[in-house]
């Protein structure tokens, strides 16, 4: 039974920084997903996956794994690009370096 910690990217969706704050302890499948044959639903009996915890910081979700005998691993995450803050008006100035597309 190993666990993963990370901390979850924004998703495509989201604009600020939401659910990313915090690190996210979920466990690594130890049985492969079985599909259902009669109605083509996709079951596991193991419920680990289910299981997903939240900590503040990282070092508390190491703490927690190493107190209760967890095998893990850590997966740092990059910090997103800094964009430059342009305005709305900035598409349409006179001295526009990049090419009209419409």
């Amino acid at each position: 039974m190993t666990a993963r910690i990370y901390k979850p990217a924004r998703t495509a969706m989201q604009a600020g920084t939401g659910n990313t704050k915090e690190w996210v302890l979920n466990y690594e499948p130890e049985q492969p997903p079985v599909v259902e044959p009669l109605m083509g639903w996709t079951s596991s009996g193991d419920m680990k996956q289910e299981v997903q915890l939240r900590f503040d910081t990282k070092e508390e979700a190491i703490a927690y794994c190493e107190r209760e005998g967890i095998a893990y691993q850590v997966f740092d995450s990059k910090p997103p690009g800094k964009r430059p803050r342009i305005s709305y008006s900035d598409n349409f100035a006179a001295g526009r370096r990049g090419a009209w597309t419409h």
